[in-house]
């Protein structure tokens, strides 16, 4: 990672400076607001005029590109300032080529956040909800960077490319340690059972364009880190940690319908849908681990497709009930939105869409989005078949559980008798990205072709061989090394069976389906010729 190819990010935080410094004299909120966009702006021209644009860069571009307009309107100069650096720490993450960036860039998300949510409201409900994101916050990077150092520890490095081909001798046990650790941590940025608890009170004590920041950035960070840390760079994690993530998914998917079922207040609904969507979201990841990596069920492309529906379709609905709320009060019961198809017509069409596109209702982006989900699930050979055709039929019993209240909130718009009209007083800019999340959902939905092969270059962005979860694809030939004894990446021998798993061995696949193996020299091959018999 070279200097020249942060300059996208080093723009948006020198801006950000620039405004926090400027904030301090002048309070003038429109001029903060064009400088913010203006910063994106550059930044877009850097990206696509710079060595590595990369398909998450774009997208933290793009988002940000929706999330300034929709909070300018009501945030101070600190808050622009805050949101221009944690769409840059989420561009960094996308570029991390070590542990060290990584971390930081994830910290870079997670700090403008605190500041973000501290000034959205001041309120004593605003005050608590922001010290628990805050604690909690804390709480989940020091689990997070314990799970590095057992990363580091396992693999003596912290450059990703070399964690790639690193071949830990005896380490098994601190391998998966490290993944846990990881995975945990993680959880917690995309609001992932079981560290999901804090959402719904978060959302609820925000304002909502907080609440769109909330559901969006510190989730995408969080899901590259998971694939270039898990499905990447991780030597040989096995079935431990796919399992980990599958069982994670159908626990999020459950938990996040289920309570989000019984909410009548809006934000802590969208607080629950969003647990449930980064459930559907790591289906693709499990998939792209347990053994589709590529072709047309690639799971990490489907995971990064989905990911812009629900963004767009989140986004869009955050806004429009911002746009229907006042100065001085918030939108917040579903019973708020009766009648509203009759009292305002365009706000109820633009905010059905977006729900209807949570939902997957064909031809919206959603469909798609959980048909390439659920369809890479039903792909996985192997041993693992049967897991992930259960993952993919809980998939889609959620899916079902989940369009039940969705529509319910469509069904109030549509066909209650209206109680009051909406003020109407959120801001131009809340409205017309909502118009624009809208029309993005039904754009996605009927051509999804190239949103489809955008997303697919995120592997081949982050990895110039196959990754260590799809051993079976790599050949002797990978390795720059001439035959020699090798040393085994996974010193644990599979027991019983004919498991469908490869080992890497440095310049050999030991393969114990067909019990085929190579370099009989190396010590692990004894043992695991043993257990085969």
């Amino acid at each position: 990672m070279n200097l020249p190819s942060l300059i996208p990010e080093m723009i948006l935080v020198a801006v950000a400076a620039a405004i926090f410094l400027g904030g301090a004299f002048w309070d003038v909120r429109r001029l903060w607001g064009w400088t913010a966009w203006a910063a994106l702006a550059s930044a877009a021209l850097a990206l696509g005029f710079g060595p590595a644009p990369g398909l998450v860069r774009w997208l933290a571009v793009g988002f940000g590109a929706l999330l300034v307009p929709l909070a300018a309107r009501a945030a101070s100069a600190e808050s622009l300032g805050a949101l221009l650096v944690s769409i840059a720490g989420w561009m960094l993450v996308a570029r991390a080529a070590d542990l060290a960036t990584l971390f930081i860039g994830l910290e870079l998300v997670s700090i403008p956040t605190y500041v973000l949510l501290a000034l959205g409201r001041r309120d004593a409900e605003g005050r608590e909800s922001t010290a628990k994101y805050f604690f909690l916050s804390v709480l989940s990077s020091a689990v997070l960077l314990y799970g590095f150092s057992f990363f580091y520890g396992v693999t003596g490095s912290l450059e990703l490319r070399a964690v790639q081909t690193a071949v830990p001798t005896g380490f098994a046990a601190f391998d998966r340690l490290a993944a846990g650790l990881i995975f945990a941590g993680l959880c917690f940025k995309i609001t992932a059972v079981p560290f999901q608890f804090y959402a719904p009170d978060v959302y609820e004590g925000n304002t909502y364009p907080n609440a769109a920041m909330l559901s969006v950035v510190p989730k995408a960070a969080g899901l590259a880190a998971m694939v270039k840390l898990l499905a990447i760079a991780l030597p040989c994690p096995g079935a431990f940690v796919w399992q980990m993530v599958l069982a994670v998914a159908i626990l999020s998917m459950t938990l996040g319908n289920a309570l989000a079922l019984w909410q009548d207040n809006l934000r802590r609904m969208l607080a629950y849908s969003s647990i449930a969507q980064s459930g559907y979201l790591l289906i693709g990841l499990a998939t792209a681990m347990g053994g589709v990596a590529s072709g047309h069920w690639d799971g990490i492309a489907a995971m990064w497709f989905y990911f812009v529906t629900y963004a767009a379709a989140t986004t869009g609905a955050m806004a429009a009930l911002e746009h229907l709320g006042r100065s001085d009060r918030r939108l917040d019961g579903i019973e708020e939105l009766a009648g509203l198809g009759r009292t305002r017509p365009a706000v109820a069409a633009v905010l059905a869409v977006c729900l209807l596109g949570l939902t997957g209702v064909p031809p919206l982006a959603g469909f798609w989005g959980k048909l390439l989900l659920f369809g890479g699930a039903l792909n996985v050979g192997g041993s693992a078949r049967l897991w992930f055709i259960a993952l993919a039929v809980v998939g889609a019993l959620n899916a079902a559980v989940g369009a039940a209240y969705y529509l319910r909130v469509v069904a109030v718009m549509y066909f209650r008798t209206p109680l009051a009209t909406p003020r109407a007083e959120g801001g131009r800019g809340a409205w017309w990205i909502a118009v624009g999340c809208a029309l993005l959902t039904i754009a996605i939905g009927v051509w999804p072709g190239p949103w489809r092969v955008g997303c697919g270059t995120w592997r081949a962005e982050n990895q110039e061989a196959a990754p260590m979860s799809r051993l079976e694809d790599r050949t002797p030939q990978d390795s720059p090394q001439t035959k020699k004894t090798a040393t085994p990446v996974c010193p644990e021998p599979w027991r019983g069976g004919a498991r469908q798993c490869s080992f890497w061995l440095g310049d050999a696949i030991i393969e114990d389906a067909s019990d085929n193996i190579v370099s009989p020299r190396c010590e692990f091959v004894t043992k695991l010729r043993k257990n085969l018999q």
